[in-house]
């Protein structure tokens, strides 16, 4: 027999769809209430804020409490200085960001308005690089170094406001002269206001690397270079407009540098005194020749593609930068592999038995360059062509060649950093103006003919002809030094010339430039000190700085032996003190235990007079009294002695005699009886 499965009785449904059961509870008053409380209670509890918006409400409010009090200066700093790892990371997020703004917009604008557009912004983008070493003026190694702030962080500010309205003042005049209008015009003005903005946060950005704090710049120029790409991409994405792109990344710069730079380096840093007119006027005397230098050899690099411009169409640009871009990759590979070993590299050039080491470790390192150009040539001539073709959107397989020949370039230009950096620890900085002046002067006529001849191809070519020839300047320059140095030792001139403990900013061989640390002490021509004019005044200045140096480390050796010689005396001339002391000491013991042995046979005879028909003794009373005076001044006057040896010997030791003031700290742990009374 088959049983039935009870079936479940159906609950009523009314015309909603909903049961009556449920209907009920819905409108059942003790119901309603209890969820009205529910969500009474909910909407009372506070939302807990995300970590992102707590920061943002944060800064916000110490954005207007700095407003409102008139000064940034005064606020209370709120992050932590002296983290190396986290200095290490933020500013390398921050450099990557920023080397990347110019090729990521290249390809944003080649996607979105074509070749003709995209070479126009990699031209003005080229200029205003080229415009903002004006900006900067140099000026960012010397302030980070200036650790006792001989000139103000307001001297800093107003030079460099000075210099920035000058970049933009030059450029201004730059376009009126290559007769720049309408998009061409408006994309220049719209990017020299990008970088003018960027030279400008230098400063701020020196000054809190300046107080330790490098982190809080890589974040700024994060901030900056993130916001900067993100509005122009979707403004020209929306809009369309390449010119209206770029006034909006030079707005979106300054909007950035008013908001999150300027007040963070304000908030967070000490207040500055305020600026000098004689100061700022020395800050650009001192600061000049680096800037000449500096501009002359981005001069040169930049040479070939100015020389394009009137010569060959707008696309070439974009062609030529977008070739150069993995070129300076090889650049930036190279100085990271280097700059950490700058410092060994001077110590193996200080070690002069061991010199050699120095000559190896630089053909070492010019054979790993080489085997990266390598390695890049192989990866560009497998993927890099189609990998390139689809970011930019066009076909790259008809520079095949031309981009093997600019990494080639690449190669070139990672050695001449490299042999810049060796040229800088032989203290020879000063002969590379004249190499990058020779150099400049082929670049006037070289790249003119070649581009004339075979256009783009030309330009290329005539990039790696100027880089060779400076690469070959400096390995002749490099040469002629090591064989002055091998004929003629006393003709080689000092890693420094100040003593010992102290230092200057043209003598310190530790400079900061992009927050890592490398080797390289000014020449004398980068800090106002005028070279001498011939060969054999030259000399005689080196073997005057050498034979002062030798002076020196003779005064202090010196110093140290006689030292060390007094020291020994003092030392000896304590031990002997410490055994007469002692043989004082045991006599002393000896005499206030007879005056003891005395006092109770003289109390003895005191209380018997006369016994066994003897006569009495004489109370020993006033040798006693003697007895105790002399013990007194002999423990007196070795407790005074001591103390005048300790003091001797520690003042021979660096240690003050006033150390000493307390009598007591010297008797402890002698015997009781030899301790000096407190007071006495």
């Amino acid at each position: 027999m088959q049983l039935r499965r009870p079936t479940r009785k159906s609950r009523p449904i009314d015309e909603e769809g909903e049961s009556f059961t449920t209907s009920i509870r819905r409108y059942d008053p003790r119901t309603r209430t209890r969820r009205e409380d529910s969500a009474s209670r909910r909407a009372d509890r506070p939302r807990k804020e995300s970590a992102l918006r707590q920061l943002m409400n944060s800064w916000w409010d110490r954005l207007l409490g700095g407003v409102s009090s008139r000064s940034f200066s005064q606020q209370e700093a709120q992050y932590s200085s002296h983290n190396t790892k986290r200095d290490f990371m933020w500013n390398s997020i921050g450099l990557a960001a920023w080397g990347m703004v110019f090729p990521m917009l290249t390809i944003v604008v080649t996607q979105l308005v074509g070749l003709e557009l995209a070479g126009m912004f990699s031209l003005a983008f080229v200029t205003a690089t080229l415009l903002m070493i004006i900006a900067n003026y140099g000026v960012r190694t010397f302030q980070v170094s200036d650790l006792e702030e001989s000139h103000s962080f307001s001297d800093y500010q107003v030079s460099r406001w000075i210099t920035c309205a000058a970049m933009i003042a030059i450029g201004l005049l730059y376009c009126n002269l290559r007769g720049y209008t309408g998009d061409m015009f408006l994309i220049s003005i719209g990017v020299y206001l990008y970088k003018m903005v960027d030279g400008l946060a230098d400063v701020y950005e020196g000054r809190l690397q300046q107080m330790h704090k490098l982190y809080l710049a890589g974040i700024s120029q994060t901030i900056r270079s993130g916001s900067v790409f993100i509005i122009f991409s979707l403004f020209l994405l929306i809009s369309g407009n390449l010119g209206g792109a770029c006034i909006a990344m030079g707005v979106t710069a300054i909007v950035s540098f008013i908001l999150v730079t300027a007040p963070l380096a304000l908030l967070e840093t000490p207040a500055s005194r305020k600026a000098s007119f004689a100061s700022i006027k020395r800050l650009f005397v001192e600061c000049a020749p680096l800037f000449v230098a500096l501009f002359m050899y981005a001069f040169i690099d930049n040479m070939p593609k100015f020389m394009m411009e009137g010569t060959l169409s707008y696309d070439n640009q974009l062609f030529f930068n977008a070739l150069y871009f993995p070129a300076q990759a090889i650049l930036m590979t190279v100085g990271l592999i280097y700059k950490p070993l700058l410092v060994k590299m001077a110590a193996a050039w200080a070690d002069v038995e061991h010199r050699n080491r120095f000559d190896l470790f630089i053909v070492v390192m010019v054979i790993v360059i080489l085997a990266i150009t390598g390695v890049a040539a192989l990866l560009m001539n497998w993927i890099g062509i189609p990998i390139m073709s689809f970011l930019y959107g066009t076909d790259f397989e008809p520079y095949r060649q031309l981009s093997l020949i600019m990494l080639a370039a690449g190669g070139v230009t990672g050695i001449i950093d490299f042999l810049y950096q060796v040229i800088t620890v032989l203290r020879k900085q000063a002969v590379v103006m004249r190499l990058y002046l020779m150099t400049f002067v082929c670049s006037l006529f070289v790249p003119v003919l070649m581009i004339s001849m075979t256009g783009l191809t030309g330009a290329v070519i005539s990039y790696l002809v100027l880089m060779s020839i400076l690469l070959v300047l400096l390995l002749w320059e490099y040469v002629s030094v090591r064989i002055e140095y091998v004929k003629n030792p006393e003709a080689e001139e000092p890693m420094t010339d100040v003593p010992l403990g102290e230092t200057t900013f043209s003598d310190n061989a530790l400079m900061v430039q992009n927050g890592s640390m490398y080797l390289g002490a000014y020449p004398a021509a980068y800090t106002g000190v005028k070279p001498a004019k011939s060969s054999g005044e030259g000399r005689a200045r080196r073997m005057a700085a050498s034979a002062r140096r030798a002076a020196q480390q003779g005064a202090r050796k010196a110093s140290e032996s006689a030292r060390r010689q007094e020291r020994a005396q003092n030392a000896q001339l304590f031990e002997d003190s410490e055994d007469a002391f002692s043989a004082a000491e045991l006599d002393a013991e000896m005499q206030a235990q007879r005056a003891k042995e005395a006092t109770r046979q003289a109390d003895a005879h005191a209380a018997n007079p006369v016994q066994d028909g003897g006569a009495a003794s004489p109370a020993p009373t006033d040798s006693m009294a003697v007895a105790d005076v002399s013990t007194g001044r002999k423990r007196d006057a070795g407790s005074a002695f001591r103390r005048e040896m300790a003091a001797r010997v520690d003042h021979a030791e660096g240690v003050s005699a006033d150390d000493y003031a307390d009598a007591d700290s010297l008797a402890d742990g002698w015997p009781n009886e030899f301790q000096t009374p407190r007071g006495e």
